[in-house]
């Protein structure tokens, strides 16, 4: 894993936890089975992992340190749940062994890792000879909204300046098949699907948490350390974020990538 752009600043979590098997990982449950172990490589805060835990046997959920590890662990302990491990692990080289899992899946993790070829192979090579690994990545170029706030681009220049800093890519969405072909699977379904915020309430959850990320996230303090912003910048961004919720008219859509490949 490269540096995580997005930092675990409770704004970022409060974005996180919103996401649901239903809302994030809809393409993959038709294919869910009872009996299937599954592989959840960037677990996040467990949302989408408790999700999927309702649906198979067994999980075992990923995420590239303890501390990290520590926010799946207590969403399941939370809600319950008591049929998923945890492992601290590195998707470019995942310590489980050949085809172990009959879903390997992923949720916003290929955009944020330096080889995201390797890492599909190495998800590929945990799974069953024909199970499914799942992946699914947000891509950035491909966001839209209304009213056009002119802070709004700015925030989108940052954004890519920081990821890609960082050493990722963020628009992996519409990367994915490439990275799939190239990483050696020869049957992908590639699809695509939104998030979208127009609603009141969406708008003054989506907006709210990103006038606050921007000022408080990892990628704030990323933006202004390496002079890409000043704090004024940043406060200007967040309000124009703020001014982006109070819209009447106010629509912001979100693309991303999926993919579901058959092991081989």
């Amino acid at each position: 894993m490269n540096v995580y752009t997005h930092g675990h600043h409770e704004s970022v979590l409060r974005s996180h936890r919103w996401r649901t098997a239903e809302n994030s990982a809809g393409y993959l449950l038709p294919h869910l089975r009872p009996s299937d172990t599954l592989l959840d490589v960037g677990a996040g805060p467990g949302t989408i992992t408790a999700d999927l835990a309702d649906r198979v046997a067994q999980v075992t959920a990923t995420e590239v340190g303890a501390a990290e590890l520590d926010l799946a662990r207590h969403t399941a302990e939370s809600r319950g749940t008591d049929n998923i491990d945890f492992a601290v692990a590195d998707v470019h080289a995942l310590d489980f062994a050949d085809a172990t899992y009959d879903v390997t899946h992923a949720h916003q993790v290929l955009q944020h890792v330096s080889d995201p070829v390797q890492a599909l192979r190495e998800m590929g090579r945990v799974t069953k000879p024909g199970g499914i690994v799942a992946v699914r990545d947000s891509d950035y170029s491909a966001f839209a909204w209304w009213p056009r706030v002119p802070e709004l681009d700015e925030w989108m220049e940052l954004y890519q300046a920081a990821a890609r800093a960082n050493g990722g890519e963020p628009d992996a969405g519409r990367r994915l098949l490439s990275w799939a072909q190239q990483a050696g699977f020869d049957d992908v379904t590639p699809g695509s699907s939104t998030w979208c915020y127009a609603t009141p309430d969406d708008r003054r959850w989506w907006g709210g948490l990103w006038a606050d990320r921007i000022l408080e996230s990892t990628m704030a303090r990323q933006v202004v350390d390496s002079g890409l912003a000043t704090r004024d910048d940043l406060h200007r961004v967040s309000q124009g974020w703020q001014r982006w919720a109070a819209a009447e008219d106010g629509w912001f859509s979100l693309l991303h990538g999926e993919i579901l490949c058959r092991a081989g």
